[in-house]
């Protein structure tokens, strides 16, 4: 219920910008997302689609690498623009990207956040409050339920890894947190390696992978916790030959996960809702420039979880990352 009506407050707060925007200024609106992959590139298409949709122009920076020292400086380009008037970014430091982006309003420049978060991401109570919203998936409650579907996968015992990004991304962190929580509670037959951290490098998932597939000959699943962790993982298990054995489960539907899944190497992929949040983002900086002052500071756009029994229904195959071209 909370959810659908969050996106009918957005249609009407989009519809009330419209009408607001005939006399207003021209929004500019800057999109820098955390690094180049699926999950981004489908955002994008949501931050463009509402942009086309509202009359909103977009200035997209997209890094080549992920972390602060490659985000920071095309966030610091934006800003030195002087034209935008809010900034839709995903943090890649919940603590280090806090001082750059503070700089931005001190700027003028709105900040929302997507994907990641600053600080702890409570901006009523938290430590860091002057983000509008953040807007993404609810990470902890993701690892839980991809650790819960791997333990059914592998029968409720052995010995599980996870594969993560970098430390102190707020998304992946969540994701490895409700992970380990739930087998820790939940399946104390299972025993949980990791994180190692692949710094957003897929050949180094699947070399760290193949490494834990030596040393452990028994390991019975693993946890890739986003579009590089996942697709590294389950490379490096077909690599082994140990498919159908050793079970994955993806965070991240790309195609890559997909076709994994028909293999029988991933068993259950969580597919997050990007074009959600990059379309949200732009309405709700559309609804803030109309002056709505009562929009949520924190909204979840939630998961569709893919398995082998409905990836093939259109409702469900349909959150499936499509990029055109790729």
């Amino acid at each position: 219920m909370r959810k659908n009506t969050t996106l009918a407050m957005a249609v009407a707060l989009a519809l009330a910008f419209a009408a607001h925007g005939a006399a207003a200024e021209k929004l500019k609106i800057g999109f820098l997302p955390g690094v180049v992959d699926p999950f981004y590139q489908v955002m994008q298409l949501g931050v463009e689609k509402a942009a086309k949709d509202l009359g909103i122009d977009v200035v997209t920076q997209v890094p080549p690498t992920w972390g602060v020292e490659a985000q920071t400086p095309l966030l610091d380009a934006m800003v030195a623009r002087g034209d935008l008037n809010y900034i839709i970014t995903a943090p890649t430091d919940k603590d280090q990207m806090i001082g750059p982006l503070q700089a931005a309003v001190d700027h003028g420049i709105k900040v929302i956040t997507v994907d990641t978060y600053l600080g702890d991401g409570d901006y009523v109570k938290g430590p860091v409050k002057f983000p509008i919203s953040y807007i993404g998936s609810d990470n902890v409650e993701g690892g839980r339920i991809a650790a819960r579907g791997l333990a059914k996968a592998i029968g409720g015992k052995g010995t599980v890894y996870i594969n993560s990004t970098n430390p102190n991304v707020s998304s992946v962190e969540g994701r490895a947190q409700g992970f380990k929580e739930v087998m820790a509670k939940e399946f104390p037959d299972i025993k949980v390696l990791g994180p190692d951290f692949n710094l957003d490098d897929e050949n180094k998932a699947v070399q760290q992978t193949a490494a834990i597939l030596a040393r452990e000959p028994n390991l019975a699943g693993v946890f890739g916790t986003n579009v590089f962790s996942a697709g590294g993982a389950g490379t490096a298990v077909v690599n082994a030959g140990l498919g159908g054995h050793v079970q994955v489960v993806a965070y991240d539907a790309t195609r890559q996960a997909i076709e994994l899944m028909n293999k029988g190497v991933v068993s259950l992929v969580l597919a997050q809702k990007p074009f959600d949040m990059g379309y949200m983002a732009v309405m709700f900086a559309a609804a803030d420039a109309a002056g709505v002052t009562s929009l949520p500071r924190r909204v979840e756009t939630g998961f569709a979880i893919i398995d082998k029994d409905n990836v093939k229904d259109p409702a469900v195959a349909r959150f499936i990352y499509q990029v055109p071209g790729k």
